[in-house]
């Protein structure tokens, strides 16, 4: 089954395939099958934002489209940055301007850090919408450390681990991390609802 996977983003772009090769999905990005495509993440929830990319390709393209939208929540902040992840330090801001910012935050809070990324993830088809969520919890720490993964991944460390998923393989990553978690829920109703064979 060939999809397009709804995002401009390299990083989840490449998770998202090789989550999905092993179920013989071809999983194709928003620039390969449309071009150039800025998609307004204009709603208050992850849900809303995942829905919007969702419509939106769909609506262009007339194929079957996943999307997603992921946040971080940090327990100190109040939940923040959440739905404005990727925008926490303005528009146009670089991972490790989000970083510095959420650092110079968390310094005046005592440790732990706690904290948890969120995916949504949405398969839309015209006809049928499936959702699933995904989730890992651990905590922040006030140093980047590794080079893998992106955005928020050089200062989370998982529960039940001393490595950042910046410091992770890959594969090692993308066995426990929120996005995979989503994907796989996504897609196991995916085929239990005849969609995937």
């Amino acid at each position: 089954m060939k999809l397009i996977f709804a995002t401009n983003n390299k990083g989840k772009l490449r998770e998202v395939t090789q989550i999905l090769k092993p179920l013989g999905c071809e999983v194709i990005g928003l620039s390969e099958a449309v071009g150039e495509l800025e998609i307004p993440e204009t709603g208050n929830t992850l849900e809303a934002n995942a829905s919007i990319k969702a419509s939106t390709v769909y609506n262009i393209t007339g194929l079957p489209v996943i999307a997603d939208d992921s946040g971080l929540e940090v327990e100190a902040l109040s939940g923040a940055p959440g739905v404005f992840s990727a925008r926490y330090a303005g528009e146009n801001c670089s991972y490790d301007d989000n970083n510095r910012k959420i650092i110079s935050e968390l310094s005046d809070f005592p440790i732990p850090y706690k904290s948890q990324f969120k995916c949504c993830a949405i398969f839309f088809d015209g006809a049928k919408i499936i959702q699933a969520l995904g989730t890992l919890k651990g905590e922040l720490i006030l140093e980047q450390r590794g080079k893998n993964g992106f955005g928020y991944d050089p200062l989370f460390i998982p529960d039940g681990y001393e490595k950042t998923l910046a410091e992770m393989s890959a594969e090692q990553k993308n066995s426990i991390s929120h996005r995979a978690r989503a994907f796989n829920s996504l897609f196991e109703q995916m085929k239990s609802e005849g969609v995937l064979k």
